[in-house]
């Protein structure tokens, strides 16, 4: 502090340290303070020349011989004794170099930051906090969980809310716009967002809502657009939760619902994304207007690119889709990049956007849950992040939906369910011993269904003698349980051939096979046991290595996508 202000700075009074030296006539840096002498005990007259000479030093001693002259401009500290020992004459501490006021400057700037730091991330915590809404979907999972992790991430089209006014149809409570399960594996080394057609016709399964304590059971609807399970007879995103769960086999552990404002706020906090098509743009519903080649776009012309599809692929919804995994590759690797995330402005701007946009469930309703669960996610290296759409087929009843191909689905599925990385980059099936297979007309096979669903046996028992060739097989009716988990195939040692056959024929995993320990008769048959894994003929149980032929996957690494 300035000599002039308030006493001392840093405990010295800096018009104290120079003083008067009568040997060498001239002022000097005093760098001791004399110690100040013990409290004596006053005489009985000191207080009659207090009363004479009010100014005197209350503190002085009566019998002490009169103090020096001081001269004009010289100041004593209160409790200086002016008759004391003089200081030494002390030569001056050099002065510190420049690393060293660096240090100093520096250490003393970091302490004021963190502590700005601290107090500044309380009030953006509750800021945050306020901005994120929550929905009760009947689940109150941990924020984190130690195996693999599957995330709803919705988009809707509804038409309510701040900056989502002139879009569609007015007041309009939306759907499953865009939808996306995002899977990362158990090892946080490869992640699976896999995106749902919003025209594609399944099944909705009952649900319930749950608002204002008071919950509400809607009832299911087969045959219905894959979009209507969300806002359409009062839908939440609890019923969109439970259709994915019942269409995948997969367990969810969270949603995350975010409206077109989303997209345009956080387009413009990271101050853009990098897009590309393979021809120029001018589509007069979506208002999109882009050359050919790279454009970056953020704003509405963000949520513009994301909604456009007459002017890219085929004009569909699946070409939509391809435009919106571009566009959210090109997000996370800008999020990624090291001048979005370590820059404090564009960190602030990117955390309001995102938790004002953001609707969730319970288990991550907070700022606090939501880092914890980023903090787990963001072990997944950028380059084994897959996009990846469920394969459909047209539908020959109604040429503005599609149907599931359900060949290609299954085993995308198992693949998730196995916790298996679309680019084979996991841990693939162990070498299985090779076994010299018998013919298929030689494979003796009993059929049994314990999968729960009716004619599943003779589903199988049609598809082995119609289709492979397999004309010793019978269908032996139920396994004993309607529940049986995993399929299984016994078989004894000397029938190891026909049980290769069979296992190549089904898509057997190595765990199905259960081998006894004596040999069989020579008419003797195997036991396959359908499980509730089983699905259906021509699907394989076992989980593919790498996504089916014909699957449509990208990487989120991938800087050369292009639409076409």
């Amino acid at each position: 502090m300035d000599a002039r202000g308030r006493g001392r700075a840093g405990d010295v009074n800096p018009a104290d340290q120079w003083v008067f030296n009568p040997d060498t006539g001239s002022y000097e840096l005093r760098q001791q303070q004399a110690p100040r002498p013990p409290r004596q005990r006053q005489h009985p007259d000191a207080y009659a020349d207090r009363q004479a000479n009010p100014q005197a030093d209350p503190y002085a001693d009566p019998y002490a011989p009169p103090a020096e002259p001081r001269l004009p401009g010289q100041r004593r500290r209160p409790h200086e004794d002016p008759g004391g020992p003089r200081p030494s004459r002390r030569k001056p501490k050099p002065p510190k170099s420049r690393k060293q006021k660096v240090l100093m400057w520096g250490g003393g700037s970091l302490a004021f930051l963190m502590l700005a730091g601290c107090a500044g991330a309380y009030v953006l915590y509750q800021q945050l906090n306020g901005n994120i809404n929550s929905v009760d979907v009947g689940e109150n999972n941990a924020a984190t969980t130690d195996g693999p992790v599957n995330i709803l991430i919705l988009g809707t089209d509804a038409r309510t809310g701040k900056g989502n006014e002139g879009y569609g149809d007015a007041g309009s409570v939306g759907h499953a716009d865009t939808t996306l399960l995002l899977h990362v594996t158990e090892d946080r080394k490869s992640a699976t967002a896999l995106s749902i057609p919003r025209d594609m016709i399944t099944d909705i399964p009952q649900c319930k809502t749950r608002e204002d304590g008071q919950e509400k059971t809607i009832p299911a609807t087969p045959n219905q657009r894959f979009n209507t399970s969300l806002g359409q007879s009062g839908r939440d995103p609890s019923c969109t939760w439970d259709t994915v769960e019942k269409m995948t086999g997969l367990e969810i552990n969270h949603f995350m619902m975010a409206d077109f404002n989303a997209v345009k706020e956080l387009s413009s906090a990271v101050d853009g994304v990098e897009v590309c098509t393979t021809k120029p743009i001018n589509d007069p519903k979506s208002h999109l207007k882009l050359p050919k080649g790279k454009s970056v776009v953020e704003g509405e012309q963000a949520l513009a690119f994301v909604r456009t599809r007459h002017s890219v692929g085929f004009g569909s919804d699946l070409s939509r889709i391809e435009l919106q995994q571009q566009f959210l590759g090109s997000l996370v690797r800008k999020m990624k990049s090291n001048g979005t995330l370590t820059n404090p402005k564009k960190l602030y701007g990117l955390s309001q956007a995102a938790t004002k946009a953001l609707t969730v469930d319970k288990g991550i309703g907070s700022v606090k849950k939501l880092l914890e669960l980023a903090n787990d996610l963001k072990q997944v290296p950028q380059k084994n992040i897959e996009f990846a759409t469920v394969p459909v087929l047209d539908n020959p009843d109604d040429p503005a939906t599609v149907v599931m191909d359900k060949t290609k689905a299954e085993p995308l599925f198992k693949m998730l369910q196995a916790d298996r990385p679309l680019n084979g980059g996991g841990k693939g099936k162990k070498e299985a011993q090779k076994v010299k297979k018998a013919p298929a007309a030689k494979v003796r096979v009993d059929v049994y269904n314990g999968s729960g669903v009716t004619g599943q046996a003779q589903n199988v028992l049609s598809w082995l003698q119609t289709s492979k060739g397999v004309p010793l097989s019978t269908n032996a009716g139920d396994a004993g349980t309607q529940n049986q988990a995993k399929t299984t195939l016994t078989y004894a040692p000397n029938q190891a051939d026909q049980a290769a056959t069979l296992a190549d024929m089904m898509g057997l995993p190595k765990s199905a096979m259960k081998q006894t320990k004596t040999d069989a008769g020579a008419r003797e048959a195997m036991k396959l046991s359908l499980g509730k894994d089983f699905t259906s003929v021509g699907t394989p149980i076992e989980a593919p290595d790498k996504a089916p032929e014909g699957v449509q996957h990208v990487s989120a690494d991938d800087k050369n996508i292009c639409a076409k």
